[in-house]
Parts: structure tokens; C-alpha cells; sequence
């Protein structure tokens, strides 16, 4: 890996936000003195959305190929060369279709090493479904892609950092889904990427409970009793050091998570929520437990937005650092595994 890495960014649908972030974002060009940014889309798409929120003085590198890009321009691989019909604000198969051609590029590059990271823009859940396309999402489709038997969902900020069990299903399946296997799964995922990826030496990670009241004693549901506090306890013994588990409404209105390194949430809206109400515009979607490395930002496409030049590009810029941060922690830790005298002395420097 070099010393300055190559983010590879994908634009997601081309009727939301994806690329008015993406051009506010690479429009500062001293943003160039910390990655290379290669964009995985089509020209005449971007300068239909650059002239579309009026900003004149700006323009990306075309290459074919990764391995041709400008550290000095922001660039742009053309996934397509047809002309393609935008309608800013409105969800149909055009914006599926081509957020996906972005992706499945985007993707290739990043598994086959051309590109350091993966930061992919927003794209709709229904409108990207295909015969090549059918997951829930990104994180299942990288997942996916890299052969990986699980991945956790890991939003993270600087104020928080949530995990959750189950994504993207149905409310009325999550019970159904929550296993002592599947927590104590999630939990080392968490564990690992905590020391890995953000260097917490010995994470302490919070369980929220899945019932009100964490099951009340059994009396609101047997759930946690039966199956959370049991993943708990196997955790601990792992050395994997959880606590919980803990009502989510009072855990989050009394500020006990910034008692912990992670948060692990039982299902989707138990998690987000709260992140989102305290890491908005900051908050970034981490695809924690892969080989690879993905973030996005923690909002969506954006239609009711679309063109007007007033959506914030400051999740995505810390979805860009947040992968190009955890990519270098990534290499010097592999340094280090590689030259034991390093961590010795770090060791002792520490002590």
C-alpha cells in the first residue's frame, strides 16, 4: 500500500445527493494532500449535477484504469459511456441500474487491491434490485463479493460507536434471529475492529436488551434472559468484555454510552436512532469484519434534496477519512505483527 492512499468512491443514484456530495467534498482541493480520490461513474452524469448546484470551476480527471490516476485531480473511471436520463428527486430503474454498474466496478477494484478503500454514496434498497443485485444492501453485497461469512453493520463517530445484530429485515423477524451465536458473533466482530481498526486496547463494549426493560426479569418477554445474558457471560469468558444488558432508552438518555468503547444494538432502528440523533453529519457506516474496507455516510439518497444545492457533504467527507484512517491503522498493524522488536518497544514505551 502506498503512503497515499486510493479511495475509490462510488456515486450511488444518480437521481439523489450522491454526487452533489461527492463534487462538494473533492471541489477543496486540499483535500488531495491526504488521498486520491477515483470516482466510479460517467462524466456527463457529474457535470449534469455540478451544473446543477452552479459550481463552475470544477472538473474530473478521466482515466480507464485505476492504476492511471492523477495524485493532483480528482478522478473519474466512465463505468458507462450511454447517455443516461436524470430526473432529480424520483426513484425508479435508472437510478438502480447505474448505481449499481458504479458499485460492481467499484467493488472489483477494491478486492483485486487497485483501489486502498471503498466509499460508496447512497443508493436506494428497492430501486437497485436485479438479477445481479439481491441484498438487503451494500454491506450484504460486499459481504458477498469478498467470500466473508459475516460482517457487522458498525456506525461509528466520534461521540459513539453502535453495532447492531440484525440489519435490514422485517420488524417481525428480529426476535426470531436473535441467538446467543449470532450476539456472541457480532460481539468479537466489535471486539476485533475495536483494537484493529480504531486501537482500543481492551474494549468495553455495552448490550442493549431486545424487550423494554431488558425483559424486566422475564416479565416483558424471556429473550434476554434466555438468550442475551448467556452471550454476555460466554463473551466475558472469551475475554471479550461485555456488560449489559441495558434498557436502550435509558442508556442513551442518562449518556451511559460514553461509559464504553461500542454499543451493540439488538436490531436496526434500536441502534440508529440514537446515532443519528447524536452523530448527525458526523456519523459514519462502517462494514466492520471484512478483508476490504467500506464506509458511507449515514444518510440516504436524498430525493426531496436532489439538485438544490443545499445537502451537506460533511458525513461523506467523514466517511473518506474515517476508511483512509482505519486503512493506516490497518498497515501499521500488519507492520508490527511483522516486526515483533516494534511492538516490544512500543510495549515498554508504554509502560
Amino acid at each position: 500500500m502506498s503512503e497515499k492512499l486510493k479511495v475509490g468512491i462510488t456515486i450511488g443514484d444518480v437521481n439523489g445527493i450522491g454526487l452533489e456530495v461527492i463534487i462538494k467534498t473533492l471541489a477543496n482541493n486540499r483535500i488531495l494532500d491526504f488521498f486520491t480520490p477515483i470516482v466510479y461513474g460517467n462524466t456527463k452524469v457529474a457535470s449534469f449535477h455540478r451544473k446543477a448546484i452552479g459550481i463552475t470551476d470544477f472538473s474530473f480527471n478521466v482515466i480507464n484504469s485505476a492504476d492511471q490516476a492523477s495524485e493532483k485531480r480528482p478522478n473519474m473511471i466512465n463505468c458507462w459511456h450511454e447517455d443516461v436520463k436524470i430526473m432529480l428527486g424520483e426513484s425508479n430503474s435508472i437510478g438502480g441500474k447505474y448505481a449499481f454498474l458504479s458499485l460492481e466496478k467499484a467493488t472489483d477494484d477494491l478486492i483485486q487491491g487497485k483501489i486502498d478503500v471503498l466509499i460508496t454514496a447512497p443508493i436506494n434498497k428497492h430501486n437497485i434490485q436485479q438479477d445481479e443485485f439481491n441484498f438487503p444492501g451494500h454491506t450484504e453485497y460486499i459481504q458477498s463479493k469478498t467470500g466473508s461469512k459475516d460482517a457487522l453493520m458498525f456506525m461509528i463517530s466520534e461521540e459513539l460507536k453502535i453495532g447492531v445484530v440484525t440489519g435490514h429485515i422485517p420488524v417481525k423477524e428480529i426476535a426470531e434471529n436473535i441467538t446467543k451465536e449470532t450476539i456472541l458473533a457480532k460481539l468479537r466482530l466489535m471486539h476485533n475492529s475495536l483494537k484493529n481498526d480504531f486501537w482500543v486496547q481492551k474494549p468495553k463494549i455495552a448490550v442493549l436488551g431486545l424487550n423494554p426493560h431488558a425483559g424486566d426479569n422475564g416479565l416483558i418477554g424471556s429473550e434476554d434472559q434466555d438468550i442475551v445474558i448467556p452471550a454476555i457471560e460466554e463473551a466475558n469468558e472469551m475475554d471479550v468484555f461485555a456488560f449489559g444488558p441495558y434498557p436502550a432508552d435509558g442508556f442513551f438518555a442518562s449518556d451511559n454510552y460514553k461509559n464504553f468503547d461500542g454499543v451493540l444494538a439488538m436490531y436496526h432502528d434500536q441502534g440508529l436512532i440514537p446515532f443519528k440523533q447524536l452523530a448527525f453529519h458526523n456519523g459514519v457506516n462502517f462494514t466492520a469484519g471484512l478483508p476490504v474496507i467500506r464506509t458511507s455516510p449515514d444518510h440516504g439518497t436524498g430525493y426531496d434534496i436532489a439538485g438544490k444545492n443545499i445537502a451537506s457533504e460533511q458525513s461523506f467527507k467523514e466517511a473518506i477519512f474515517a476508511a483512509v484512517h482505519i486503512a493506516k491503522r490497518r498497515k501499521e498493524q500488519d507492520d508490527l505483527l511483522a516486526n515483533p522488536l516494534k511492538i516490544r518497544k512500543l510495549t515498554k514505551d508504554r509502560d
